[in-house]
């Protein structure tokens, strides 16, 4: 139960990334990596200079794939062999506490009230309601539960399986996993970059009107091949595979509406948050630095901001 809880979470982390994206792609080109400022082709980034003693890793991370498509190249185990404390978006050693996990399940519910049924339609809810019989899940259980949580469980069944339910994480990994039992291996530190309430808190930044029509229209894209939904996680798979994270953030920075207009709580804030916290952590020990891939690029993306910031950010193969 507990690794199911912690792959919860994680699908948590994957939400939040691909929220901005979740716009219908229709027949549009990502933008070309010009429109953003240009990287190398590289998850793994080396950070160095601004008096820092050591080195520290930055690496980009894709919270959820298919089994298939999973690698760790030969410089990223060195990297790991290397560092003194592994930091995460948040700390992975909390999803062993339980009261910890309690939390951030009291904290899906909906405030003041709120429920699914007020915020739909009566066509809308029945649509909601017929998705979550496939799954085997009464919608009753989540009325009161912040409509983009809800969401998750559409994309777990679009992700190809249900951990919740048994069996479906045998299809898909999480880097995050791997790189938590590299780390709990070699015995190092693992710290977060924000906390679990945090994360929890950027529900409620967002009306819950927007996030029941972003869940309505995760519904209605139905994860099958050929969907807007399914297109977008292969077109990101893809992206990821080929370590380009020039294209991954101008896929996000394209979208124009939905859950794109939240951009700055979702991804461009918690980026500037975590700077400080890199270079105090960097200061102390050597640090790899695990956090989902498309936070790495773009104009106020976490490579631009820390070379702003005085450092020597450098890719490595």
């Amino acid at each position: 139960m507990l690794k199911q809880i912690i792959f919860l979470f994680i699908l948590l982390l994957n939400f939040l990334t691909f929220a901005e994206a979740q716009q219908t792609v229709k027949d549009a080109e990502v933008q070309s990596p010009a429109a953003v400022d240009t990287l190398e082709n590289a998850l793994l980034w080396k950070i160095s200079g601004n008096g820092l003693e050591k080195e520290s890793y930055l690496y980009g991370t894709i919270h959820m794939i298919a089994k298939d498509k999973f690698f760790m190249t030969p410089n990223t185990e060195k990297a790991i062999e290397e560092v003194e404390r592994m930091t995460f978006e948040i700390n992975m050693e909390d999803m062993n506490n339980m009261g910890m996990m309690m939390s951030m399940m009291m904290n899906a519910f909906m405030k003041d009230g709120g429920s699914l049924k007020k915020l739909l339609t009566e066509e809308e809810y029945k649509l909601v309601d017929a998705k979550f019989k496939e799954l085997g899940l009464p919608i009753a259980l989540f009325d009161r539960v912040k409509p983009m949580f809800t969401s998750m469980m559409t994309s777990m069944d679009m992700s190809g399986g249900n951990p919740l339910q048994g069996g479906g994480d045998s299809e898909i990994v999480s880097y995050e996993m791997e790189f938590m039992e590299l780390a709990k291996q070699r015995k190092i530190e693992m710290q977060g970059l924000e906390t679990v309430e945090y994360q929890m808190s950027m529900f409620d930044s967002i009306p819950y009107e927007a996030q029941a029509q972003m869940l309505v229209e995760s519904v209605r894209g139905g994860g099958e091949e050929g969907s807007a939904e399914a297109d977008q996680l292969a077109m990101m798979t893809e992206l990821y595979v080929t370590q380009n994270i020039n294209g991954m953030s101008a896929m996000m920075e394209s979208e124009e509406g939905g859950m794109a207009d939240y951009g700055d709580v979702l991804l461009v804030n918690r980026n500037k948050n975590w700077i400080p916290i890199m270079a105090e952590q960097m200061q102390d020990k050597s640090t790899f630095f695990a956090v989902g891939a498309g936070h790495l690029g773009g104009k106020e993306g976490v490579i631009r901001l820390l070379r702003e910031s005085g450092y020597e950010v450098e890719a490595m193969d």
